[in-house]
């Protein structure tokens, strides 16, 4: 993949995205419902999820530093750029039919403090949600047969 590069979704640069691979907590609550609201939106450009730090995300994208993307969402275009933070929930909304006009706006100078509140305020109640008495039945030990849990 080479070195990660990085832009803005909702810029004038972002036709030539076919789609996007969103890396995930899979053991946070916040993340899970999040990547269920995701999917279960119309999308303008397809998003796959894929666990952050896993094996899978370490192989298909061997550049990136895996531990930052288990501390904050990120998401690669099948360009190459790579999102994160911000850029990423952006991206994600960009994705979404319905969606691509608040995240054009949310990427506005003057509403992107606002876009910043409200995506601290999510990794906040992430970090809260994150401790052994939040975890539901879905969530199972990582293992390699697939038989766990």
């Amino acid at each position: 993949m080479g070195e990660p590069r990085t832009a803005d979704p909702t810029g004038h640069g972002a036709g030539g995205i076919g789609s996007l691979t969103v890396l995930y907590d899979q053991h946070c609550p916040v993340c899970r419902a999040a990547r269920r609201w995701l999917e279960s939106r119309p999308q303008l450009v397809p998003l796959g999820f894929v666990p952050a730090g896993s094996a899978t995300a370490r192989q298909r994208f061997p550049g990136l530093d895996h531990s930052a993307t288990l501390r904050d969402i990120t998401v690669i275009a099948d360009t190459g750029e790579v999102y994160v933070g911000d850029g990423a929930w952006l991206a994600c909304l960009w994705a979404l039919h319905g969606y691509r006009g608040l995240a054009d706006r949310l990427a506005q100078p003057h509403l992107l403090p606002v876009a910043r509140r409200v995506i601290a305020a999510a990794a906040a109640l992430r970090e809260q949600t994150s401790g052994p008495g939040y975890r539901s039945q879905d969530e199972r030990p990582d293992c390699a047969d697939d038989h766990c849990g």
